[in-house]
């Protein structure tokens, strides 16, 4: 539930405005311009950002990312028996090993994917059609599901969960791209533009009012979806009531299959509109002797060139990593920790969401009205989000020691599901926001690109990693990850507390880009002199 494109400074991003460019010379121009020009046949209306806001209400997570997990690890307990093993990828191993390791086999084939298909949603207008291809693979594989509902069939569910959280989370990727390009091109924004030309405010005024509409709109998203959560897992009560779900073992798997399904079912109704009446904004063109894939892979490898001349650019990434890894892993750990408590009693796990997601509602709101109330900035909102992180991991590393605390009991998963909603789910605005305040303008994607591939990296080395000490563990203690991920988190919480500096980071981009600047001049000078020497026109360099 990221909004992966919910910038702070994203004012020059051709992937969503074609009459945008990289030249950057509007900003150190003595003529001020606005750095958003704008379309009115791509200018952003009411319905639109609703059916945008639909999408996201579909893709919640509850199909591919809550009950199909659970419903792959009921089979797994039920197949492996007393014993607790089963012989997967060429050993015998614990069910959470296996589900760790299903989850880096998942984020890894997520970055083959996104580096990829990354460069269709940069360059021309594929990225709608990406996201329904994507949509209709994570459809099939929800629907799957009705027929996976025997310990039997375990090795299928495995490659369902897979799919589907490969699915999923290349939907959600895909479906934050066309976030800058609504947030830019709405009323609001073109008159704050008008009003900058005019000389009636300042470009400081003008990047306040664009931060605050995209952290509006990233907001709202996450709302809305949040509420209207609410109202879908209240439904999904009724239907594990009708199906009996409590009855037997059997009705409580065919109740999570269900589930998934009829999740899957409202993300189709709830989804065509946005592919209905999303305006189609064209994205840049292919640099000459490239296609979109090559200059996919050159974007990427630019990114990982220039981030090295911004520093504090280069410690936000490393924190970006470090936290994303830690609170990838431990939410996946705690899920299995959970499971195993409530005994995969679908009704309960359900009560469980829908206690979860009312805290989310309420924790991202009260995110967002406090920021806007005592106007604190991107970094205090995300370094509260960080020591909540660490509050989460120390409390989870207390249950290696002791059976009195430390995810052992019902309680605890009931005061886990608001202590995350409320304290922790922010991180999945908040921490796209840092991103653009590290990002020099006209280079968004150039950085967005860096982010996600790493950020997808993250997901699966701490899974990796986790599953690797739990079959270390002589008792296979399922709580053991906790050591890890409470060092984890503590490192990146001080490294993003005392190390990044953001002020610091747009002065090293002000340098960064006048040197781009000069750069591009002497080249484009040399060319020229070249052109004249050949006896071509200088002008048409």
């Amino acid at each position: 539930m990221t909004s992966a494109a919910s910038a702070l400074d994203l004012a020059v991003v051709p992937t969503e405005d074609p009459l945008k460019t990289f030249a950057g010379a509007e900003s150190l121009s003595d003529h001020p311009i606005a750095p958003d020009q704008f379309d009115p046949k791509y200018e952003t209306d009411r319905v639109e950002i609703w059916c945008y806001y639909s999408y996201y209400v579909g893709n919640n997570g509850l199909a591919l990312f809550n009950f199909a997990p659970t419903a792959f690890q009921n089979l797994l307990y039920q197949a492996a028996g007393d014993a607790g093993i089963l012989r997967f990828a060429g050993r015998d191993r614990t069910i959470n090993s296996i589900v760790l390791l299903s989850n880096g086999i998942s984020f890894s084939i997520q970055i083959v994917v996104f580096l990829v298909l990354g460069s269709f949603a940069d360059f021309g207008t594929w990225r709608p059609n990406i996201l329904i291809g994507l949509s209709l693979l994570a459809w099939g594989s929800g629907f799957g599901w009705l027929g996976v509902h025997e310990p039997s069939k375990w090795e299928v569910a495995t490659g369902l969960y897979i799919v589907g959280l490969i699915a999923y989370q290349t939907t959600l990727t895909f479906w934050t791209a066309a976030f800058p390009g609504l947030a830019r091109n709405t009323p609001h924004m073109r008159e704050k533009a008008q009003a900058f030309e005019a000389g009636e405010i300042s470009r400081e005024e003008y990047d306040k009012c664009d931060q605050f509409k995209r952290a509006e709109l990233s907001n709202v998203a996450f709302y809305v979806q949040s509420v209207c959560e609410i109202f879908i897992l209240a439904i999904i009560v009724g239907i594990m009531f009708g199906v009996g779900v409590n009855a037997s073992t059997e009705n409580n798997n065919w109740g999570l299959s269900v589930l998934v399904a009829f999740a899957t079912g409202v993300w189709v109704l709830v989804a065509l509109p946005w592919f209905i009446k999303e305006k189609r904004r064209a994205g840049q063109s292919a640099p000459a002797g490239m296609n979109i894939v090559s200059a996919g892979i050159y974007q990427l490898y630019r990114a990982s060139r220039q981030i090295w001349y911004l520093k504090q650019s280069l410690i936000y990434l490393i924190n970006y990593f470090l936290l994303g890894d830690s609170l990838n892993t431990t939410v996946t750990v705690i899920a299995t920790l959970q499971n195993s408590i409530i005994a995969y009693n679908t009704l309960q796990l359900t009560y469980l969401l829908i206690v979860g997601i009312a805290a989310q509602a309420v924790g991202i709101y009260t995110f967002w009205w406090a920021q806007q109330r005592w106007n604190l900035s991107s970094k205090t909102m995300f370094n509260i989000v960080a020591v909540n992180v660490v509050i989460l991991d120390i409390w989870g590393m207390i249950g290696i020691w002791t059976q009195r605390f430390g995810f052992h009991h019902v309680w605890e998963v009931w005061l886990y599901q608001a202590f995350y909603g409320l304290c922790v789910c922010p991180w999945y605005s908040y921490s796209q926001i840092m991103i653009s305040e590290v990002t020099p303008r006209g280079r968004e994607f150039l950085f967005f690109s860096l982010f996600s591939i790493i950020g997808k990296t993250s997901s699966f080395i701490g899974p990796l990693v986790s599953s690797a000490i739990i079959d270390a563990t002589p008792r296979g203690n399922n709580s053991t990850p906790f050591y890890f991920l409470a060092a984890l988190s503590a490192v990146s919480c001080v490294v993003c507390i005392f190390g990044v500096d953001l002020e610091k980071s747009r002065r090293e981009q002000e340098a960064f880009l006048a040197e781009e600047e000069a750069l591009n001049k002497g080249r484009t000078a040399e060319a020229g002199v070249l052109g004249c020497e050949d006896g071509t026109s200088s002008s048409k360099v």
